[in-house]
């Protein structure tokens, strides 16, 4: 465990005029270094840092829960919007195993923007000893976007023309989106890119399954989830703002992340916490958007009678609905979930998904954290198994792959107790300049075929292999 900066830590945040920019909170990933959570036009962009706390091991997120309770107590904070996600901020991500050497991290920007209901605001945080102003906020937003003046807003990303040759620096080739629209570069095939597979072949991924699919009929475990890894390798560099515009550009239903050079577009939410007001997504069953080519009926007709008809696929949801339920129960007074999973259409895939929702209790006279949350939830059936210790030890054995923060909690938290987490799905970490890492995975049942698995890991790795400018 370690941490940067001590202190007593100082916020101020005003509103901005979010009718200047109706890109929304996409108009503002112009930086390779952004921290950012969005989805639609709404969201949180990070910049700058003051303080990091990084940890490993089974008590990461009580751990980190410590920290930020602590740094943001005495907090001096002036706030003149009051929503969720003004004051102090912090972005996250965590490993997804207990056991990884990854390093988990909370990380407080210098500078937040934020988009919310049609509002927008702009914060700074601080330790030093210095008045802060709105006029030296939007100053060091300035610096940060390296543009002129900002009228209460973003500049257009046509003004930030700096070359992307370091992570720091403002993309290039943005261009101004259509009115409640995203910034969005036009993608074209990544030159010379190649593509390779990770921790296993391609065959010896398969043979994971079916020896989970052997384990699972021995009696030992109802559910695994097994995960893959390729490596992109792009000659013309990997820039994070340009994967992550497209990425909120073409997945606006789903949450578009960048933390660290993490950063991906998961469709589920692991916990939302306004209040006392708790809420999740979860997602299991899936189908490939591009098996719908070519058979009867419209495409959503056929969806509902492959996904909501089959056995296989609503007992995998049913595991991961009770998973996510059973744990929340004891942190709530009142809790309620879709009676039936609806079909969420996303660009790549279809998937069957119910939403959960839950008024907490207090739990030895507080409401719990976001943090004590994520500790009592992750990790999910959705990206495990069920039994949880069961399935972990079979996904290390069989995976041979550390999956760092894939599949484990990311967003943001405040210092109200609120936050949004999701879980890193459909992402990819960028290892260098030019090398990325992507991982997909797969619930696997009774039932479950290699080769369908496989497939299905290729349609899971889409949206990220587009965002790169490869086609898959």
């Amino acid at each position: 465990m370690t941490s940067t900066r001590t202190g007593l830590i100082k916020s101020l945040t005003v509103p901005l005029d979010g009718k200047a920019f109706p890109g929304g909170l996409p108009s503002f990933l112009v930086r390779d270094d952004v921290l950012c959570w969005t989805r639609r036009e709404a969201g949180l962009a990070g910049f700058g840092e003051i303080a990091r706390f990084t940890a490993t091991g089974p008590d990461r997120f009580l751990e980190a829960d410590i920290w930020w309770r602590h740094l943001v107590l005495e907090a001096d904070v002036t706030d003149a919007v009051e929503l969720p996600g003004t004051g102090p901020v912090a972005f996250g991500s965590f490993a997804f195993s207990k056991t990884s050497s990854h390093g988990s991290r909370l990380i407080v920007p210098e500078i937040v923007v934020g988009v919310r209901d049609n509002q927008a605001w702009l914060t700074q945080l601080s330790f030093d000893d210095g008045m802060l102003t709105e006029a030296g906020a939007l100053a060091a937003l300035e610096r940060w976007l390296g543009t002129g003046p900002v009228p209460g807003a973003a500049p257009s990303p046509e003004d930030t023309t700096a070359a992307a040759d370091s992570r720091g620096d403002a993309a290039e080739g943005a261009v101004p989106g259509k009115s409640g629209g995203a910034v969005v570069r036009p993608v074209t095939l990544a030159a010379g890119a190649t593509l390779h597979t990770g921790s296993l072949t391609e065959e010896a991924w398969m043979s994971a399954v079916a020896a989970g699919v052997a384990e699972i009929r021995t009696g030992a475990l109802e559910k695994l989830v097994l995960a893959r890894d390729v490596v992109a390798t792009i000659p013309a560099g990997v820039h994070a703002a340009n994967v992550l515009r497209e990425l909120a550009a073409r997945y606006r239903e789903c949450w578009t992340y960048g933390v660290d050079g993490l950063v991906g577009a998961t469709p589920e939410m692991l916990i939302q916490v306004e209040g006392r007001t708790a809420q999740a997504r979860v997602l299991a069953g899936t189908l490939d958007r591009r098996d719908a080519h070519g058979e009867d009926g419209a495409p959503m007709e056929y969806a509902t009678r492959v996904l909501a008809g089959s056995e296989k696929q609503r007992h995998e949801h049913e595991i991961a609905i009770q998973s996510l339920t059973s744990q929340l129960a004891p942190f709530s007074e009142a809790m309620n979930a879709h009676d039936e999973p609806f079909i969420l259409e996303l660009p790549n895939v279809w998937h069957l998904a119910s939403d959960v929702k839950a008024e907490l209790a207090e739990v030895e006279g507080h409401v719990p954290t976001c943090l004590a949350l994520i500790n009592a939830l992750h990790p999910t059936a959705a990206v495990c198994g069920t039994p949880t210790q069961v399935a972990g030890a079979l996904i290390r054995k069989l995976e041979h792959l550390d999956r760092g923060p894939y599949a484990g909690p990311v967003g943001w938290l405040d210092a109200a107790g609120n936050g949004e987490w999701g879980i890193a799905l459909r992402g990819a970490v960028i290892e260098s300049a030019d090398t990325v890492r992507l991982y997909a995975g797969c619930g696997i049942v009774d039932g479950s075929q290699p080769e369908a698995e496989l497939a299905e890991t290729w349609a899971k790795f889409r949206p990220m292999l587009e965002s790169l400018g490869i086609r898959s």
